[in-house]
């Protein structure tokens, strides 16, 4: 983990894989599979993120082996979840790029792992993050009116991706804070 509580790209796909099985243990290729589809599908292929071992999760007792009829199940263990908790109660780097859209998407994908309060928590740190990265860009907007008409259009095109972004993940906050009030109030 990097020193401002952020992950690190190895610890974005432990992430990855620890809430794959948390949702539902499976076999080794399939794991393989569903964290390699995944990962490629937000940031394209990449070796660097490709390097985390299954083995390694297995070696640290986070994840285990059960017998099936046919083939080996891996499942995560009591250790394993409370790694994913950690993991996922992680800052988010300012600035864009792949490994940050990999990470926002995981937070999302496993957000329900988390309880309400800090699923709140979450979408708070995620809407930070994206009006940080909108607060850059509508300044570099600002500051290249005159340079490029492509790279004006550009620019709004991006600031208008974020823009729906934001008022997304303004709703999920406002959804999960009514689902956190609810409880309380019971």
């Amino acid at each position: 983990m990097y020193t401002d509580n952020t992950l690190t790209p190895r610890e974005a796909i432990r992430l990855c894989a620890l809430g794959t099985l948390a949702s539902d243990p499976m076999p080794y290729d399939d794991l393989v599979f569903a964290v390699r589809h995944f990962v490629s599908r937000i940031t394209g292929p990449s070796l660097e993120l490709m390097g985390e071992s299954i083995e390694l999760l297995k070696f640290e007792s986070l994840i285990e082996e059960k017998g099936g009829d046919s083939e080996t199940i891996l499942q995560i263990t009591d250790q394993g979840r409370q790694d994913l908790q950690n993991l996922l109660r992680t800052n988010l780097r300012a600035g864009s790029g792949d490994i940050n859209d990999l990470i926002m998407a995981l937070k999302i994908k496993f957000l329900s792992i988390l309880p309400t309060v800090e699923q709140v928590a979450q979408a708070e740190i995620l809407i930070e993050t994206c009006e940080s990265e909108l607060a850059r860009l509508d300044d570099l907007r600002a500051h290249q009116e005159h340079a490029s008409s492509h790279l004006a259009e550009w620019l709004d095109i991006e600031i208008q991706m974020l823009s729906g972004r934001l008022d997304w993940l303004i709703a999920l906050k406002s959804e999960l804070s009514d689902k956190d009030g609810s409880r309380k109030s019971a």
